[in-house]
């Protein structure tokens, strides 16, 4: 497994998440939204992955400041604007992710790595 967590280190998901692989023995790359933001590409990518509609934190202070509660978006663009309307924690796993605290998603992940 090649995992790589995307949040931040205040967000308890993203802790929960980071203690469910850590719990399990599975290594794992932490990228800190709040030191990095992610590239045009790295976006893209976990829209095509994840879905493009479920990407945005709508409870988020960004989402809440910028009234976008009422306006049409592009998910991608706005992310790239501000990392931090990014749901969290984002997951990857290859060509593979998945957008918020989901551990049936990595629990299936593990075991298809186990059957393999």
């Amino acid at each position: 497994m090649n995992i790589q967590i995307i949040g931040t280190r205040k967000n308890a998901d993203t802790r929960k998440c980071e203690r469910f692989f850590r719990d399990r023995g599975i290594a794992y790359q932490f990228v800190d939204l709040a030191q990095r933001a992610l590239s045009a590409g790295e976006v893209a990518n976990i829209a095509q992955a994840a879905g493009r509609d479920n990407m945005i934190d709508t409870g988020s202070k960004s989402y809440s400041k910028r009234g976008m509660a009422y306006m049409e978006f592009d998910p991608v663009e706005e992310i790239l604007e501000d990392p931090m309307l990014l749901r969290q924690p984002v997951v990857r796993n290859g060509g593979r992710a998945s957008i918020g605290y989901d551990e049936e998603v990595w629990k299936s992940w593990i075991q298809e790595d186990a059957a393999s």
